[in-house]
């Protein structure tokens, strides 16, 4: 999800949404799976179209209607909140045991779900350094004005970062629902993947305001809240203690890192 945010993020956006599309994705995913192998295909299908037609909505509400990205995608979480609040009251669907090996299933020591994660890194480096979107993603981030006066079709830039954002929403989704074996109304939000993938963003280097950051960067703060994350549950750290810890580190990182880039801009 972290990768998908520092898409939207360098174009000067970002997506509070996507903690919500996961849930309704792992719901969709195993509603149609149904337990059956030859129903992963629909299935899977019928996510990535999902989560494409939910970052085509932000988009376009952010760029057509001119509404700032904090409210346009906070405005649609709450919709998709109160469309599975409404289908759902717990856990629906069930996924067969074949999908399930994209979870739990390894390639030697390397898990295929790290695997998954990797690919989607390196697609999104190849995306931002290699192609001329990802130069137009950045310079979209650093200054939106001088990049349409450019000649740069700013708008579309913005919708196909949010589409990309929300394709990458389903793709965790997806993975979330082969690790539980079904769906659940509250698998993104209860591992708060829209804050949380924001703050891997930040802690790799990418600037809020847009323009300057990148992948890389990226994994180096998943890496970071991840290894967090197994030496509290190893030293069975209070919850109330973990949650303090992890704020006052991303805090302190952010801080080092912004005080570092004045002193080399002054």
């Amino acid at each position: 999800m972290a990768i998908g945010q520092t898409l939207a993020i360098l174009a000067g956006s970002l997506d509070l949404s996507v903690a919500y599309l996961i849930s309704l994705s792992s719901l969709v995913a195993a509603e149609i799976m149904a337990g059956q192998d030859g129903n992963v295909g629909p299935a899977v299908a019928a996510v990535l179209i999902i989560s494409s037609l939910v970052g085509l909505v932000n988009g376009l509400v952010i760029t057509r209607l001119q509404v700032h990205a904090f409210i346009a995608t906070l405005g649609v979480a709450l919709i998709i909140k109160g469309v599975v609040d409404h289908l759902y009251d717990g856990p629906a669907g069930r996924v067969p045991e074949s999908f399930q090996l994209l979870g739990y299933s390894r390639v030697g020591p390397v898990p295929v779900s790290a695997m998954l994660w990797a690919g989607v890194a390196v697609v999104a480096w190849f995306l931002l350094s290699r192609t001329r979107l990802g130069y137009r993603i950045y310079a979209v981030g650093g200054n939106e004005e001088v990049a349409r006066l450019s000649g740069i079709r700013t708008a579309r830039v913005i919708v196909i970062t949010h589409v990309l954002c929300s394709v990458c929403a389903g793709i965790a989704g997806l993975l979330l629902a082969a690790r539980l074996g079904a769906g659940a109304p509250t698998v993104g939000t209860d591992g708060g993947y829209d804050l949380e993938s924001i703050a891997a963003v930040v802690l790799g280097g990418t600037a809020l305001a847009g323009g300057r950051g990148g992948v890389a960067g990226t994994v180096g703060g998943v890496l970071l809240l991840a290894v967090l994350d197994t030496l509290f549950n190893q030293l069975e750290v209070n919850s109330f203690v973990k949650d303090v810890v992890r704020g006052a580190v991303i805090v302190i990182a952010v801080a080092v890192y912004a005080r570092r880039r004045a002193r080399r801009s002054a």
